[in-house]
């Protein structure tokens, strides 16, 4: 471990409602699963910040000196419209709308994804394993879970039984919810198709003779329920029981009490031992959604092509601003505050281009050791970003007082100080240094870009946006930020 660990790590398990200290099932081993995209669209903003809290977990557990096992998946199957057992596929769904086939559809948003993530820069997991690939393992957890009994066969697919379960296990203890409750809110039992109970839900669905997206079983041709994957990855790489399970908040009901109902029914034990729970983004004070007409997708941010957007945001002022709440509480978008942001930052990254030109006193006039204390303190308690932030302006306020010469550091302190603020700022906050170089600041990059823009007016005039927006966003996910003023369209790089 290092010895950077300041007293112990806590984090809020969301299966027991309260605080609790990390302590790993195989240390210095530690086994992180989180829950991937269905990669079936654009990637949005809520899923950007689910992502960075996991990164940053990821990027903290690293800096104890923990060795990290980190399982992020792809759906890329089984996810139905509506997160129920019936109706269409949702990347079989994308497919022919678009004309695709259903794994072209996969290749193009899971590509997409990855620009994304890089572009925020989120680092990748160590092992990103996909539904389809993972089939056999699938169907052996199925098998395995009717062997126990807690799962029955229905003209070719198979049910998992939650009144069943339920009455010899503890159905409903991530969630809080209770099965008769579940059951009391059920309007009738029209719609239940083949099932036994409302509340049961489909391991393996028999796919008809149409179905794009199908493969054989024991039970005949077919595709996995949404929930299962989760279980059958985690447990193939984790183990049967591992340390932390992470997602958004959506997904505690029913996905993830699924999941453990899976597990326990297939392999006799509880799979995690902390589970973790991001919470949702708003946008001045609604809800994002597209049906509010106040959903945005991150390249639009970058951008500022968005009515609700009085200007474009750089990708690591967005990831500032994110990191500027609780990842437990509700995050509001609003320009005053990604403005705020855009000034925290820039103050911010002024005093990191100080810290090499900070000349050396004769005497320490500011305790840097307690302020490293404070910030490791802040991130071990719950991953606190807000507090860490907040200690880190204290570090700017040092920086800006020893370079005007109103404090004294002496060569060791400075040390410490670049040391701990190179470690915060840009390894567990992940705060990539931007340089923006704007039109006409690179010659030849200039005329290059400017190319892409007269392609894209061209295409905007012809009503191609179609391909308009293909090159904003693949400019966007190199780092070249096309943004659209009355004037016309200037550009700047990351």
């Amino acid at each position: 471990m290092s010895n950077a660990k300041k007293g112990p790590f806590l984090l809020t398990n969301t299966l027991t409602r309260r605080k609790e200290e990390f302590v790993p099932l195989r240390p210095p081993h530690v086994g992180l699963y989180v829950c991937g995209p269905t990669v079936y669209s654009d990637v949005h903003l809520g899923n950007v910040r689910s992502f960075l809290t996991f990164d940053v977990l990821f990027r903290w557990l690293t800096f104890l000196g923990y060795k990290v096992r980190y399982v992020r998946n792809i759906t890329d199957v089984g996810h139905l419209t509506g997160d129920v057992d019936e109706g269409e596929d949702k990347i079989a769904k994308r497919a022919r709308l678009e004309q695709l086939e259903p794994m072209e559809i996969v290749q193009k948003y899971t590509n997409g994804f990855h620009d994304v993530m890089r572009l925020f820069n989120i680092l990748p997991p160590s092992i990103e394993p996909t539904a389809t690939g993972h089939l056999i393992e699938q169907i052996a957890m199925v098998e395995r879970i009717l062997a126990a009994g807690h799962a029955y066969v229905v003209n070719g697919s198979v049910y998992f039984d939650v009144p069943g379960y339920a009455a010899r296990h503890a159905y409903g203890e991530l969630s809080g919810r209770r099965t008769d409750e579940l059951l009391a809110n059920t309007r009738d039992t029209e719609g239940m198709g083949e099932k036994r109970s409302p509340l049961d839900f489909a391991l393996w669905k028999k796919a008809e003779p149409s179905h794009l997206m199908k493969w054989p079983s024991p039970w005949g041709d077919g595709f996995p329920g949404w929930h299962l994957e989760c279980s059958a990855m985690s447990t193939k790489y984790l183990g049967t029981t591992f340390d932390i399970h992470g997602g958004g908040m959506d997904l505690k009901f029913p996905h993830h009490e699924c999941e453990i109902a899976q597990s326990v029914a297939a392999d006799g034990v509880p799979p995690v031992r902390y589970w973790m729970h991001g919470n949702m983004l708003t946008v001045n004070g609604r809800k994002m959604a597209k049906s509010e007409g106040n959903g945005f997708t991150p390249q639009e941010l970058l951008t500022g092509d968005h009515k609700l957007l009085d200007k474009g945001y750089s990708a690591m002022t967005v990831r500032f601003f994110m990191l500027q709440c609780h990842y437990a509480g509700t995050l509001d978008f609003s320009n005053a505050a990604l403005q705020a942001g855009e000034k925290g930052l820039e103050r911010l990254e002024k005093a990191m281009a100080l810290l090499p030109k900070l000349k050396p006193g004769d005497t320490d006039e500011a305790d840097i050791d307690a302020l490293e204390q404070r910030c490791h303190a802040a991130m071990n308690d719950d991953l606190n970003t807000p507090v860490l932030i907040a200690e880190l302006f204290e570090a700017v306020r040092i920086i800006n007082s020893v370079n005007d010469g109103r404090l004294r550091l002496t060569a060791a302190a400075l040390d410490r100080l670049r040391g701990l603020m190179h470690a915060m700022v840009r390894q567990v906050l992940g705060l990539r240094e931007e340089t923006t170089v704007t039109a006409g600041g690179d010659g030849a990059l200039d005329a290059l870009v400017q190319e892409f823009i007269r392609l894209r007016a061209e295409a905007k005039a012809r009503k191609d946006f179609a391909t308009g927006d293909a090159i904003r966003d693949r400019l966007a996910a190199i780092g070249i930020v096309l943004k659209d003023t009355k004037e016309g369209t200037t550009w700047e790089r990351a």
